[in-house]
């Protein structure tokens, strides 16, 4: 069994990874999975988008190396012959040099392609190419829990056969914003998560998603009565994107938030959580859960 720790600005984390038999030489024997993931979860969004070029391999792979994050999510997106490949758009024009959409390429035309770093993301960044969803796995799989966006629903179960043959049904999350997807997702062996709006959270019904979302995937803007009605679903982990602050972050957690899935991960890891006042009236199994939160900021 094989242990590394990473550290958070809310405590440092030991993460230990299980034996087993398909898992990088690193680890001992074993991929990590989501069982050995802290209470309190940070998931660096597109590597860390206000950090990193967003879904690059370079800025992953920073994410991953600066340990601020204990999962790392990247959008996926299918070429018109098959190839799964890592953008978050349907067409090139805001990240790269070039232009159109991205499903008219095959794996050829995608080696020409070169991600253009955004003006603002800090430090000095190389033009890449974008990675294919087979190199990601094979650079991160088992080494830290990822979380990907089937952007493409249509490329699900090229995605499952993607994660199953390198043994990471229980190290990948699989995001969609479908619920049906999400429960084909789950039918398909996969970790399936479910993102909503604030929008969709005011008649969105969580309790019916219980049975097949392993992550309910929140909008911080919601109501606080819509994030509350997330937190008491019965889904396992409900985690707010896309947090860009500290007090984005403090008021997702004291709602009862056991995540959050965040652009900057270097700077919520660097800053502790404050202190919130109880909430004055609470029903049904809602103590429970903001008891662990107040467990959480009370550190």
């Amino acid at each position: 069994m094989v242990i590394r720790t990473v550290l958070t600005g809310l405590t440092a984390l030991t993460l230990t990874a299980p034996n087993g038999f398909l898992a990088p030489i690193e680890w001992g024997g074993g991929p990590l999975t989501v069982e050995a993931l802290p209470r309190v979860v940070y998931t660096a969004h597109r590597g860390g988008a206000l950090e990193v070029p967003e879904n690059s391999m370079s800025g992953l792979l920073a994410a991953f190396e600066r340990g601020t994050a204990q999962v790392i999510d990247f959008d996926t997106r299918i070429l018109r012959d098959g190839t799964l490949v890592v953008m978050h758009d349907d067409t090139l024009d805001r990240t790269t040099y070039m232009s159109g959409p991205v499903r008219r390429l095959d794996r050829w035309d995608w080696l020409g392609v070169r991600l253009r770093p955004g003006s603002t993301v800090p430090g000095r960044w190389r033009t890449e190419r974008p990675p294919t969803v087979a190199e990601v796995l094979d650079r991160f799989g088992g080494r830290i829990m990822l979380m990907l966006e089937a952007k493409d629903p249509q490329s699900l179960k090229s995605l499952a056969g993607l994660i199953r043959g390198r043994g990471l049904t229980r190290s990948v999350f699989v995001n969609t914003n479908s619920p049906a997807v999400a429960h084909r997702a789950h039918q398909l062996g996969l970790l399936a998560q479910l993102w909503r709006s604030k929008t969709q959270m005011r008649t969105d019904r969580p309790e019916d998603w219980a049975p097949f979302v392993d992550v309910l995937d929140v909008d911080y803007k919601a109501r606080d009565g819509d994030l509350l009605r997330a937190v008491n679903s019965g889904v396992p982990r409900v985690w707010a994107h896309t947090v860009t602050t500290p007090k984005q972050r403090d008021r997702v957690l004291w709602l009862g938030c056991n995540g959050v899935i965040t652009d900057a991960p270097g700077l919520l890891s660097r800053t502790p959580v404050k202190k919130q006042r109880p909430i004055k009236v609470l029903r049904g199994p809602a103590p429970t859960r903001m008891a662990q939160a107040v467990g959480v900021i009370a550190r």
